[in-house]
């Protein structure tokens, strides 16, 4: 791959509104494997407006995290039109959806925080979000494959957390299992999503009728947003 192209995708996608992006080879993970190089689209959510969750998230953060996934899929389509003009195929995966056509899993067709990871973008936290080298947890993500060969950079190493238990303390629904993350281990072994999910459709069915919660994000001394949280 030529570098220059290389960074001139980087450009185009950080001009479409992004706050970061990388590159990684998803292997055998890949959901088609002609497709097997992933763009990582990363955008920072409002300090602020995180900062506002207290007990309960609000409406808000709900309208946030609607608008920043919005923007983000329409970036992965605008890549994926610009990569297609240039010869190359792609496929997008969006920022949130879940593939339920076997029950209800809590699963995407790719796991975003899989490819960031890949990407050398960060790791895993123990509240099992992704924390961004930079932004913390205060991001969503997307993914999108291609059949354009990148230079990938590879992980970073981990221990994000160290002995920080803030997004286990703070918990409602007790989901976080305060299991250290390493790469291979069970979703289920760290985090337990359908608690989390029932939690917030019985506890915030008001606000976005139970879609979202982000307590384990405003605690997270990553993302610095106080004093009073930071305490690890």
């Amino acid at each position: 791959m030529d570098k220059n192209f290389q960074n001139e995708v980087r450009d185009f996608i950080l001009s479409c509104g992004a706050s970061d992006a990388g590159f990684f080879d998803a292997g055998e993970d890949a959901p088609n494997q002609s497709l097997r190089y992933g763009i990582t689209v990363v955008v920072r959510l409002s300090e602020d407006i995180i900062a506002e969750i207290e007990d309960e998230p609000t409406l808000t953060y709900f309208n946030h995290y609607r608008q920043v996934n919005a923007l983000i899929d329409r970036i992965l389509l605008q890549t994926g039109l610009f990569l297609q003009k240039k010869g190359f195929r792609y496929i997008t995966i969006a920022a949130s959806q879940s593939m339920n056509k076997d029950g209800w899993n809590y699963e995407g067709r790719f796991s975003h925080k899989q490819g960031a990871c890949l990407a050398g973008l960060g790791g895993i936290g123990r509240n099992s979000l992704f924390l961004h080298k930079d932004f913390g947890s205060l991001v969503r993500m997307g993914t999108l494959f291609t059949d354009c060969e990148f230079d990938c950079a590879g992980r970073l190493p981990l221990d994000p957390c160290g002995s920080c238990r803030a997004c286990v303390d703070a918990c409602p629904a007790k989901a976080i299992k305060d299991t250290d993350f390493y790469y291979g281990i069970p979703r289920e072994e760290i985090f337990d999503p359908a608690k989390c999910s029932e939690y917030m459709k019985k506890e915030f069915q008001k606000i976005g009728r139970g879609a979202v919660c982000g307590i384990c994000m405003r605690v997270c001394p990553k993302n610095k947003l106080d004093c009073e949280v930071s305490q690890c």
